[in-house]
């Protein structure tokens, strides 16, 4: 099997022109990740004269954002790393449900369990979750003794072109987070195990081009030490990690390295769809690039 790498669009520094040219006139080589985290029932932009965002975020100009790129990209995904309850009077009166339709309106493919997904409890969690036509992945939380059981997935493999996309997700431990009541019998695994195992199973066993985790973890400790930057450390076999949780702003996805001293991206981007995370792959069939990392450049677009 030939070596597989790939490449964010930004700065592209000496790579050369003429093998960028060939790798965009191949389609079925490249896929483009569009996600959002930390959302907090965010349907209408913030008002005029709101003081730090006027006028920022809203489902309508996201939606249209993601249409225009859908349009010009062949491969696109959708993705989200949980928080999507609580935050506006959207979710006071109708509990997720408003949440749920949006997004799958919006055409999502995939998301995770943020810890204010569970404010309605996990039977009011799973009465929003008909209204949801995309999968739920959860790698982290067992929810055998719950109402939840059967209602999400571990991961997710996505088709695109050439391409196999791996998908999983991990939630951030609920105790002392969220009420217990809230989240029931749900048992929180370590993260760590679950993330090694999950990457694994899908880069080894099916052979994914690459593995994606939706992670509500953190960018860095909030209240636990437990966050994405140790995530990636202490394992392998991932490609990027999609944050949420602390709603952080990063300019543009950072490269960390594994724990076999080889590159992760990370990105998030903040919080309440003021901005939409895109990055780019490009996947070569003829070593055109060494084997000391890739380019990235991934695009996080402010929402107006």
């Amino acid at each position: 099997m030939k070596r597989r790498h790939f490449v964010t669009t930004t700065a592209l520094g000496s790579l050369a022109i003429s093998s960028l040219t060939s790798l965009r006139q191949n389609p079925n080589r490249r896929i483009t990740i569009l996600h959002t985290n930390d959302t907090h029932s965010r349907i209408d932009p913030f008002p005029a004269d709101d003081l730090n965002y006027p006028n920022g975020g809203g489902i309508t100009a996201r939606l249209k954002l993601v249409d225009a790129i859908r349009a010009e990209e062949k491969h696109v995904l959708l993705l989200d790393a949980g928080d999507i309850f609580q935050g506006t009077p959207y979710f006071n009166l109708y509990r997720g449900e408003v949440e749920m339709k949006a997004m799958s309106l919006m055409g999502y493919d995939a998301a995770t369990m943020g810890n204010h997904d569970f404010d309605a409890g996990l039977e009011g969690f799973v009465t929003a979750q008909q209204f949801a036509n995309f999968p739920f992945l959860c790698a982290n939380y067992d929810f055998s003794d719950t109402p939840l059981f059967g209602k999400t997935q571990t991961n997710k493999i996505f088709a695109k072109g050439d391409l196999r996309i791996g998908i999983f997700g991990l939630g951030v431990e609920l105790t002392g987070l969220v009420a217990n009541k809230l989240f029931g019998n749900t048992q929180y695994l370590d993260p760590i195990s679950k993330a090694q195992e999950q990457a694994d199973y899908l880069k080894i066993d099916q052979r994914c081009d690459l593995v994606i985790c939706l992670s509500h973890l953190g960018y860095s400790p909030k209240l636990k030490p437990m966050c994405d930057t140790v995530l990636a450390a202490n394992t392998s076999n991932i490609d990027l990690i999609i944050g949420g949780h602390t709603h952080t702003f990063l300019l543009s996805p950072e490269l960390h390295q594994n724990k076999k001293s080889k590159p992760v991206l990370i990105n998030q981007v903040g919080w309440a769809g003021l901005v939409l995370g895109r990055i780019d792959f490009f996947f070569d069939e003829d070593d055109a690039f060494d084997d000391q990392g890739y380019f990235h450049t991934g695009q996080n677009f402010r929402i107006t």
